[in-house]
């Protein structure tokens, strides 16, 4: 901490203008010929325009200080605004991060956002953009007016209404260490990892997907309970030849931005697995492509060369992809509020409750009711950036696959990036 003697002016210096080089070395060349101390200092540039802010201590005279910015800015092109005696205010550490999506984000979006802050008392302390494509995504850091679970769940239902009002997503967390300390991620897999539901596809080669697709739906909104409506669906596969396992298999379309998404937080250091009440056998082939941690799932019976229309071993239902979750992090060693679940569907609710941070993505009422950030559009990679990773970012990793050549988002890249 500096401390500014009470003869000191405290000074904000402001500089627009195009980014171009020289402008931060021109600055403060000036600064250290009147020796002065820095307090703060914050760059932002958009689209090719530079904000530099700088607050200042020890300046003796500040009006000469003045003169001299206004020439050496002037001589880059840049226009600068000195403010003499700045309060120089107490930093602060943003209590929540929030994260707006969409496609695009409004104006109108925005502002609703903005009022319904300001109405719960929270100020807005910085905005930057993470994201243009495949959606554009605003991060804003906030410091709320209260504190403690009710407070939290004030301020996330307030923005959960604006966010089904203005037809966009937002995501709100704690700030500070915690957000960044993520270390282990679970998805879920049918409509979540990959498109579509594994057992109806399983159907179709039998002749009862239509049949299926309504016990499915109906354990997805938490209607019946999930390992009877796994039992009714499963017996309805006797018969099948084990061979349209494979089928499948081959079948299976990753969610747009999932490959993107898993290879990021791997190399973020990140432990990723799946959970899943569908089955091992289908979807082992999908964990070994994405060089998965963590693989679980139902295993189907199969006796001579057939589906018995039954599961063996314990099934991998609601309470028992929660239980998974916690496995997999005593496993390495990691503290459940460092982890993060993502899924679609009420078999999804203990798991994201268990969580540090649950996400839904693209949920039914059930899981969005209880979840800590719901995503609705169909594109993975949002995940990432509810977690703070920009797509610049992203792309700048992808760019190169360790030989100097370009690959494209969702290619396979080698663990050892």
């Amino acid at each position: 901490m500096t401390f500014v003697a009470a003869t000191d002016a405290v000074v904000l210096v402001t500089v627009t203008g195009p980014d171009r080089p020289g402008v931060t070395s021109a600055l403060f060349a000036v600064l250290s010929r009147h020796g002065v101390s820095l307090l703060d200092v914050e760059q932002v540039v958009i689209r090719g325009r530079l904000t530099l802010g700088v607050l200042l201590g020890g300046a003796r005279d500040g009006e000469r200080l003045q003169e001299d910015l206004e020439d050496a800015m002037a001589t880059v092109g840049m226009d600068v605004d000195v403010e003499i005696g700045a309060d120089p205010g107490r930093p602060s550490v943003s209590t929540h991060v929030v994260v707006v999506l969409g496609s695009p984000v409004s104006a109108r979006a925005m502002q609703s956002i903005a009022r319904a802050l300001a109405a719960l008392g929270a100020n807005i302390d910085t905005i930057r953009g993470i994201a243009d494509y495949p959606l554009t995504g605003l991060e804003l850091l906030v410091s709320a007016a209260k504190s403690g679970v009710a407070a939290d769940k004030e301020l996330r239902t307030a923005l959960a209404e604006v966010a089904v009002k203005e037809g966009v997503d937002v995501a709100v967390e704690h700030g500070g260490l915690a957000r960044r300390a993520k270390r282990l991620i679970v998805f879920d897999v049918d409509s979540t990892l990959v498109q579509g539901e594994v057992i109806e596809m399983l159907a179709a080669r039998a002749g009862v997907e239509d049949q299926v697709r309504e016990v499915t739906e109906s354990a997805m909104r938490g209607e019946i309970d999930f390992a009877e409506s796994l039992h009714q669906r499963v017996a309805t596969l006797e018969g099948l030849d084990e061979s349209v396992i494979q089928e499948v298999a081959d079948e299976l379309e990753l969610t747009p931005g999932a490959r993107t998404t898993i290879r990021t937080l791997r190399r973020l250091g990140y432990h990723c697995g799946v959970v899943s009440g569908g089955f091992r056998q289908v979807i082992e082939g999908l964990a070994h492509d994405l060089e998965l941690d963590f693989v679980q799932a139902n295993t189907l019976e199969i006796i001579d060369g057939k589906l018995t229309g039954r599961v063996v071993g314990d099934i991998v239902d609601r309470a028992a992809k929660a239980t998974a979750l916690r496995k997999f992090a005593a496993q390495v060693g990691i503290p459940m509020a460092q982890t993060v679940a993502v899924g679609d569907g009420a078999n999804d609710i203990d798991m994201l409750n268990a969580a540090g941070l649950g996400v839904a993505f693209n949920a039914k009422p059930a899981l969005r009711e209880i979840a800590d950030t719901a995503l609705s559009f169909p594109f993975l990679d949002a995940v990432l950036f509810v977690l703070g990773v920009t797509r610049d970012e992203v792309e700048a990793a992808d760019a190169l696959d360790g030989t100097g050549r370009r690959v494209p988002l969702d290619a396979p890249v080698p663990r050892t990036l």
